[in-house]
């Protein structure tokens, strides 16, 4: 890879053992499933060939998880950045789910209120803008060769967003990040260079529940 190209891989984390179909936000406990383990293996795989030099990791343990495995095939130490963190949520900790969670209920409707900031969690400019300084400052660690950041759904789809000139008010449906997805970002020298989208574990379908 020339040294003036660098590349940040976003990985999303594999899937999470959550029978209660909670949104479980920023909550411990909240491990891979084992549908999610093999997730994590097929994206170890998927980065053999790959010049990655550096890994880092949000601290939650479905995050660490997926990690790990990289870590052990490229024999690289995970490293731990409080930025790729989940985004903060209002309800976290209770059903969401249309029909059945806690939209049902009148008292929670003001947190819906304002769509754009969003009025339920953390400003998406906000999320936007931890992530790509944690973007950045991976790029600055692995010049000329390629790193992987492990991270969340939102805070990955909004960084996309904000990269891309998009704006942030979205269909959580829509959102292009499946489980253990692989979103790229291109860098020459400092100039962003573009996105790209890799799906090693396979397409998943949509979340039900947004910010996973």
């Amino acid at each position: 890879m020339s040294e003036e190209t660098t590349v940040v891989h976003l990985l999303r984390h594999g899937e999470v053992f959550n029978p209660g179909g909670i949104l479980y936000g920023r909550l411990p406990g909240f491990r891979l499933s084992d549908a999610g383990e093999v997730m994590a293996k097929k994206a170890a795989a998927w980065f053999v060939d790959r010049d990655v030099v550096r890994l880092v990791s949000s601290p939650l343990e479905r995050a660490q998880q997926t990690a790990a495995p990289i870590g052990r095939t490229l024999g690289l130490t995970v490293g731990t950045d409080d930025r790729l963190l989940e985004a903060g949520n209002a309800f976290e900790g209770l059903r969401v789910g249309v029909g059945d969670g806690v939209l049902r209920a009148p008292r929670h409707w003001w947190k819906l209120r304002n769509p754009f900031r969003p009025s339920w969690g953390e400003p998406y400019v906000e999320i936007a803008a931890r992530m790509l300084a944690a973007v950045e400052a991976a790029r600055d660690a692995a010049r000329g060769h390629e790193a992987v950041l492990v991270s969340h759904q939102l805070p990955i789809w909004t960084l996309r967003l904000h990269v891309e000139g998009r704006r942030y008010l979205h269909d959580p449906r829509r959102r292009e990040c499946s489980l253990a997805s692989v979103t790229s970002v291109h860098y020459d020298g400092d100039r962003l260079d573009g996105v790209s989208y890799a799906e090693p574990a396979g397409s998943t379908p949509p979340d039900a529940v947004p910010g996973a």
